[in-house]
């Protein structure tokens, strides 16, 4: 090539999915970052100490004092980033979500000041911020950034500074479709919200409820029954090896097999699959080591495998319901497993824990009575929570579609 010749422009870029009003305009257009916004420079002065703010990952920019109960700046303070309302912050750590660093928007305040490691920018007024945080949150700018990363990379760290973050190009169309995308997304991720915080309410009601249908701890009777059983009288006071058998597995870890014929329960809450089965029947498991310690339990009903370090419980009496014993035994055993270790983590489970357990137990009709209405419950959290899941999934479908791929196209 001559040099008098130009390289070749780049082709216009227009995403997958486009709102009525603006399929016929032009691709989005390219420009360099440092062209729509500029660094942020102004420093920390004598009072901003209170609004110190941190960086997560899962959260955004949030008060330093909420997020770790408490200010980690120490006297530094001084030398932080005072940002505005709408100001982005970048930390070029990577970490399992964001491959090349995260980039979040100051929304929930109207300022605050961060630490000089992060690198801090604001776009200029005429363009939209909250399109901006989409665009970044769709992953639209890693291209750009792994053009970044250099041979400094060390702990995680790419060493970006903002000047090199803001040489970097993006696509973008007009304000007014970055307007209408950003309402478009934010309007999902108010569903979203919402829907979380129904999952949520959903699940601290089971959490009372169960507080209220079962005994407070040495006590023989709940604060609530059903009508038919407010005359019948106290619980009884047993323990579990006189209601059933407690026993450990044979198998380990290494003996999963993908898509095996039969469930095969391990030391967490993920439940792996297995050609073999050691038991057909009703039983309750629950880890003896590891972090799931007193947290992971699974009930089930049907043929099973288990591995060495997780114990079953299992050949229930009859004037017991399996069901109702995973719901008791699920909320009282993890605190029992605490109470009697010495450390703030529990290590193992010894046998006796379980085995001399005690729990008390109303008739069997009660039983099942209060185990209906919580699998009830149970049942109507895991729609609500798939409902949830979908609502993140079709979010996270239109933020590919509503951005062009810069990688189909091999910018």
């Amino acid at each position: 090539m001559s040099s008098k010749q130009k390289p070749a422009a780049k082709p216009a870029l227009t995403p997958k999915l486009r709102f009525p009003e603006f399929r016929d305009q032009e691709g989005w257009k390219e420009t360099q970052l440092q062209k729509i916004a500029q660094p942020v420079s102004d420093r920390a002065v004598t009072g901003d100490g209170d609004n110190i703010l941190s960086l997560s990952g899962e959260h955004g920019l949030v008060l330093q004092s909420d997020y770790f109960g408490k200010k980690i700046a120490g006297d530094s303070a001084e030398r932080y980033l005072k940002l505005l309302h709408n100001d982005f912050v970048y930390n070029d750590r990577t970490t399992k979500t964001s491959t090349f660093g995260t980039i979040k928007r100051l929304s929930k305040y109207e300022g605050g000041i961060v630490s000089p490691i992060y690198k801090c920018f604001r776009f200029h007024a005429d363009e939209n911020p909250v399109f901006w945080e989409w665009y970044f949150e769709s992953g639209s700018h890693d291209v750009a950034l792994g053009g970044l990363v250099n041979e400094g990379a060390r702990a995680g760290r790419f060493n970006i500074s903002i000047s090199q973050f803001l040489s970097t190009s993006a696509r973008h169309p007009d304000e007014p479709e970055q307007q209408k995308i950003a309402e478009c997304l934010s309007s999902v991720d108010e569903l979203i919200g919402a829907q979380a915080r129904k999952v949520d309410a959903l699940k601290g009601h089971k959490k009372g409820l169960m507080q209220q249908l079962f005994p407070r701890e040495g006590e023989t009777q709940p604060s609530r029954r059903f009508p038919e059983f407010r005359n019948a009288g106290e619980w009884e006071l047993r323990i579990v090896s006189q209601l059933a058998k407690v026993t450990t597995g044979a198998k380990d870890t290494q003996n999963k097999v993908e898509n095996g014929r039969y469930p095969f329960f391990v030391r967490s809450q993920t439940v792996e699959r297995i050609d073999s089965f050691s038991y057909d029947g009703e039983a309750v498991l629950t880890s003896g080591d590891g972090v799931g310690v007193g947290k992971n339990f699974h009930y089930i009903k049907g043929k099973f495998d288990f591995h060495q370090r997780v114990y079953c419980i299992y050949d229930f009496t009859k004037d017991v319901s399996g069901m109702f014993f995973y719901l008791y035994f699920s909320e009282h055993f993890g605190e029992r497993v605490m109470r009697m270790s010495a450390k703030n983590s529990v290590d193992s489970v010894r046998m006796a824990m379980i085995t001399e357990m005690p729990i008390v137990l109303p008739s069997l009709p009660e039983q099942r009575r209060i185990a209906s209405c919580l699998t009830s419950l149970d049942e109507l959290i895991a729609a609500q929570t798939q409902k949830l899941a979908a609502l993140k999934t079709h979010k996270n479908g239109l933020m590919q579609q509503l951005f062009p791929s810069l990688e189909e196209a091999g910018a």
